[in-house]
């Protein structure tokens, strides 16, 4: 860990900088980030997930492998079904990160579509 000039305070690892940029970048495609919101909302199933965020089954699903694998997502077996939710105990950040950004996009009504000239100025 490096010290930041003037704080002293440590900079965590390259491999924690990695895994972080990993995270958001399961997050930055929209169906991904849709089902987060939603399982922030409250657990469910792929099933009522595809319906909500207007998926097809099968690509849900593998949204939902994908963020399992990443740990943003959790389930557990009811009966002959899958129940997915984020554990808000373990995923506090990343849920409250989600919320925010997502909840902040929606009391501003920003336009659906950024465009890509006011992308590059970021």
């Amino acid at each position: 860990m490096a010290t930041a000039p003037g704080t002293g305070h440590q900079d965590p690892s390259a491999d924690v900088f990695a895994e972080a940029a990993a995270a958001f970048g399961l997050l930055a495609a929209p169906a991904r980030l849709h089902i987060v919101w939603a399982l922030t909302q409250g657990e469910s199933d792929v099933t009522r997930l595809a319906q909500r965020v207007g998926g097809a089954l099968p690509a849900v699903s593998q949204h939902l492998a994908k963020l399992k694998l990443a740990g943003l997502v959790r389930s557990r077996r009811e009966g002959r079904r899958q129940v997915y939710f984020v554990d808000t105990a373990d995923q506090a950040a990343v849920v409250e990160a989600v919320r925010l950004l997502v909840g902040r996009r929606t009391e501003h009504g920003t336009p659906a579509v950024v465009p890509a000239r006011r992308l590059r100025g970021l």
